[in-house]
């Protein structure tokens, strides 16, 4: 693969395009549904909520999450559906992602916890940016899942 030529974008759900929305669903349905073998309701309505990031290599979209305002996923701020196509895994892309969706999260809802709901396997990936495990393990679609938050 060619080095990368990330471009870095955060846009609410109104300001998406189609093609932006698309290749979201797209990528989100690649990794959850079909790598990870969820069947689960991905609409969930808190996307009309919530600011989308995303990293592209130029025209392709490498890997995304959404920021969530306090009060709608949890009673903190919160980051979801965190994902990287598996092509750009090891590549940095996803340490760029959760670092950009911590500072943005800050930047549009303010100072105060940032919450998630993450697969027990990524549990060092998070701890490495501050967060800590405030729940004990849970099952989610079948996937091992823990509570973390970051102060």
């Amino acid at each position: 693969m060619a080095q990368p030529d990330y471009t870095i974008t955060c846009k609410s759900f109104d300001s998406l395009t189609p093609h932006e929305l698309y290749a979201i669903m797209q990528l989100r349905n690649e990794v959850f549904v079909v790598e990870q073998h969820c069947i689960y309701q991905d609409a969930d309505n808190k996307d009309l909520q919530s600011h989308h990031l995303m990293i592209w290599d130029k025209q392709k979209l490498v890997a995304y999450s959404r920021l969530i305002p306090a009060g709608i996923a949890y009673e903190q701020i919160s980051i979801g559906r965190v994902i990287s196509s598996g092509a750009y895994r090891k590549t940095g892309a996803g340490k760029l992602l959760l670092a950009n969706a911590i500072e943005k999260c800050h930047a549009l809802f303010g100072d105060g916890p940032i919450h998630i709901g993450a697969q027990l396997y990524l549990r060092k990936f998070y701890e490495s940016f501050g967060f800590v495990k405030v729940s004990e393990m849970y099952l989610e679609d079948n996937i091992e899942h823990i509570e973390m938050e970051r102060k």
